[in-house]
């Protein structure tokens, strides 16, 4: 039986299609447009002419350096993650005494504490550690928001393991080590994939403690070099666009690569 089209659905698509694609349109068309031709024209319409300057011009306005700054902290918040989460992952996972599921308790009450309350405490810390300024001082407490989270999404993904599977290794004589390196990673990569990009999302969008644990132009971060193309005379838009769509393009790449395993990761399947 041939069924009829749904012409209803097909309108809701092409609605939804239009207040998709139309901020996009806009975003992407402004890149690529002089600031004159955008206040003239305005931000709908079609460019008279394209030019790269705005992207370009990010690059003249230091913002290179910011960006360099950012890939430093994000990748070091993604080490210090992966080099603490998973084997504390694996102890609440394989431990039964009251004792390790207390401290994770304990642990995940990170997941309630928002930055905004401790930020001021966090500044004196910082500063008494003379990290003030300095990139270090971002990328401790960042990774230290980041683990709470972390923690829990890798220990759901590792509770998915086979209890069958452990026993076989340690009837083969495997000790915990060997379990962790040859059973545990291999069969977590979900999990893995998953705290790795909520990591590199909350250290590359980071701004509370780039604005208040940094000052000078050296160890500015790519959230805050956006405020470069606000002057006192008003806001270069394509430029300041510009900087956002490159300063997008990494996280983007992140997310396209380990989207999957993102998924996977985050309704609890783990790697399998």
């Amino acid at each position: 039986m041939r069924r009829r089209p749904n012409y209803l659905a097909g309108a809701g698509s092409l609605v939804w299609l239009f207040l998709v694609g139309l901020p996009l349109y806009v975003l992407l068309a402004a890149t690529l447009r002089t600031r004159e031709d955008y206040a003239e024209n305005g931000p709908v319409s079609i460019p008279d002419s394209f030019t790269l300057d705005n992207f370009t011009g990010a690059f003249d306005s230091g913002f290179g350096r910011y960006f360099f700054n950012t890939l430093v902290v994000t990748a070091c918040v993604i080490g210090i993650v992966l080099l603490l989460v998973p084997p504390l992952a694996y102890a609440i996972v394989r431990s039964r005494g009251r004792t390790t599921s207390a401290i994770f308790r304990l642990f995940l009450l990170g997941l309630a504490i928002p930055a905004q309350a401790v930020i001021v405490p966090m500044f004196y810390l910082i500063s008494e550690a003379g990290l003030y300024d300095n990139l270090l001082g971002v990328i401790l407490p960042t990774a230290a928001f980041c683990l709470p989270m972390s923690a829990l999404i890798l220990s759901g993904a590792m509770r998915d393991i086979s209890p069958e599977l452990y026993e076989a290794m340690a009837m083969d004589g495997a000790n915990p080590r060997r379990m962790f390196f040859q059973l545990v990673l291999p069969l977590s990569r979900g999990g893995l994939s998953t705290i790795v990009v909520f990591s590199a999302l909350q250290a590359w969008n980071g701004f509370l403690f780039p604005l208040v644990l940094t000052q000078s132009e050296s160890t500015k971060v790519v959230t805050l070099g956006l405020y470069n193309f606000q002057t006192a005379h008003g806001i270069d838009i394509p430029g300041l666009l510009g900087a956002v769509v490159l300063s997008m393009v990494p996280i983007l790449l992140v997310y396209l690569f380990a989207r999957r395993a993102l998924v996977r990761g985050l309704m609890g399947v783990g790697g399998k």
